[in-house]
């Protein structure tokens, strides 16, 4: 019983480490997932990869990423961003095409917020190897 207690409080003495998942929705750290892409310490390998990644820019508030990887033909001037917005969540509905063995490819995803939800399909593309973002439509609309 004492080794119990001992064991007890040591674990209760001592707070975990808690290591949030990243805003995309995966269970690895931001910085470890999203992160990454962000700070330019990779490219994002999937159409869906980089559409979790601009989601967490969205989070994250993160311009200069978002207009990185928006194609240069639909790519607007700036990003304005609504300070009331609370995203809160990130679900991928489907994907078609988007891989390393692609030049093209769609996400359809559910983006939450507080107050709602944004369905959308997006299209992306490779310019100069890299996917980017292309234009999103609204299925339902």
């Amino acid at each position: 019983m004492s080794r119990r207690t001992s064991q007890s409080r040591r674990q209760h003495g001592s707070a975990p480490v808690h290591n949030p998942s990243c805003p995309c929705g995966l269970a690895e750290t931001y910085e470890k997932c999203c992160g990454r892409f962000h700070r330019g310490a990779a490219a994002a390998p999937t159409a869906e990869t980089l559409m979790r990644s601009r989601y967490s820019a969205f989070v994250k508030r993160d311009e200069a990423y978002l207009l990185r990887t928006w194609h240069p033909r639909t790519r607007p001037a700036q990003v304005e961003f609504d300070p009331g917005m609370r995203w809160t969540g990130l679900e991928i509905l489907g994907t078609s095409d988007g891989s390393a063995f692609h030049s093209t490819g769609t996400v359809t995803f559910r983006a939450s917020f507080k107050g709602g939800s944004l369905h959308e399909r997006s299209r992306f593309e490779r310019v100069e190897g890299a996917w980017v973002y292309v234009d999103g439509d609204f299925p339902g609309e």
